[in-house]
């Protein structure tokens, strides 16, 4: 599902990226420094080592991420499709009762052709009349009810008809709405058991792990703190190089000037409107800082990834899909070092996760279960797991 809404991303090799609890985010990046403490084959008790355990997690919490895309994309493709099926229900309760109609008016008229004599013979029918002039006012009145009948049956089979087709439709989009529903259950259910599963090898981990991993889990916060630092550098430097080439490349000629002012007036209009959107979605994003991550929500209360950036940008007026893999081409792709605060930074290869930047290599994400949203930093879980940078406004 993820292949089908893949961007390219910055080109560069990496190793896989993943995101785990908080007590045990280290341990799911850091195998290199585990390996030398730990053995990494099983001990003689059959207990898988602390290697295994990390991969074991790691590998079921990039996966319940995977499915947590999935059941979003689900769900709102069941939400789009009970619409649909809501509408066609209310057309064939609209064209029924239009059948119902025409059948009581088709009624009408043969009620009206027996009254009148219709049925008999037109030599009977002036025999019996009161008079030759009665005849033909029978005659006259017999010859607009056909009308009106005729009128009638049209309209019924052409109701009936139509009415027969939109049963049809509603009839297929019932099962359409039932096998997306039966797709909904399946990703839910995806998610819970490797939720489940990642806790249960985290609740065998003893005093001792925990403490390892704590420490482990510090020094990776240290070092994206300084890789978050080094890109803020690299900003500021490439932003007072490219101040410095624009007054310096300034032409002196009246016309040129003229062109290059208007052009530069343009360009610094529309930064400067995509800066006010992106301090609205910041500054609502700031304002979910400690709120829990809970898979598929989208707030008030609770989000996930792709929620907390979808209200972000909704309180800035800008509509944003609501899965990663539609959000990811929602928008301009940028270079890391060109994002500014309020674009989209997406994570992994299968684009399971995304955080909103704030500058100076920070991002507010909802990070993970049993994490709440918070300022990061976007190499929390090391380079190799950016994939890429987009601006949706």
């Amino acid at each position: 599902m993820a292949s089908q809404h893949r961007k390219p991303r910055f080109s560069r090799t990496r190793a896989a990226g993943i995101r785990t609890p908080t007590l045990a985010t280290a341990a799911l990046t850091s195998v290199a420094l585990l390996s030398q403490s730990a053995n990494a084959a099983p001990s003689d008790d059959g207990k898988p080592s602390l290697e295994e355990v990390e991969k074991k997690v790691d590998d079921l919490y990039r996966q319940a991420e995977t499915a947590t895309e999935k059941y979003n994309a689900a769900k709102e493709k069941t939400t789009r499709q009970r619409k649909q099926v809501d509408g066609l229900l209310d057309d064939v309760a609209r064209r029924t009762q239009r059948l119902n109609e025409a059948r009581e008016e088709l009624g009408s008229a043969a009620a009206a052709q027996y009254r009148t004599g219709a049925s008999a013979p037109d030599t009977a029918t002036f025999l019996l009349a009161d008079s030759p002039q009665d005849y033909f006012d029978r005659t006259q009145l017999m010859n607009r009810l056909t009308d009106r009948q005729k009128d009638a049956v049209d309209d019924y089979v052409t109701e009936q008809s139509a009415t027969m087709r939109k049963r049809q439709e509603a009839a297929e989009s019932l099962a359409t709405l039932d096998d997306s529903q039966s797709d909904l259950k399946t990703a839910k259910a995806a998610v819970q058991k490797k939720l489940g599963d990642a806790r249960e090898l985290l609740s065998r981990l003893t005093a001792q792990e925990k403490a390892r991993l704590a420490e482990i889990e510090k020094q990776q916060q240290e070092e994206a703190a300084r890789k978050a630092a080094e890109l803020a550098r690299q900003q500021a430097a490439q932003a007072a190089q490219q101040d410095t080439g624009t007054s310096a490349s300034e032409p002196t000629g009246s016309a040129s000037s003229s062109s290059s002012s208007s052009s530069s007036s343009s360009s610094s209009s529309s930064d400067s409107a995509y800066a006010t959107k992106a301090e609205k979605a910041l500054a609502f994003a700031r304002a979910q800082i400690g709120k829990p991550y809970v898979w598929g929500a989208t707030g008030p209360d609770s989000y996930d990834c792709s929620g907390l950036t979808q209200a972000a940008w909704k309180a800035a007026g800008v509509s944003l899909p609501r899965t990663t893999y539609d959000q990811v081409n929602a928008g301009t792709t940028v270079s890391l070092t060109d994002a500014l605060p309020g674009d989209l930074v997406f994570f992994y290869d299968d684009l399971s996760h995304v955080g909103l930047y704030i500058g100076n290599g920070m991002m507010i994400h909802a990070p993970k279960p049993g994490a709440y949203v918070r300022e990061e930093s976007i190499y929390y879980d090391g380079e190799s797991g950016i994939h890429s940078v987009v601006r949706p406004a």
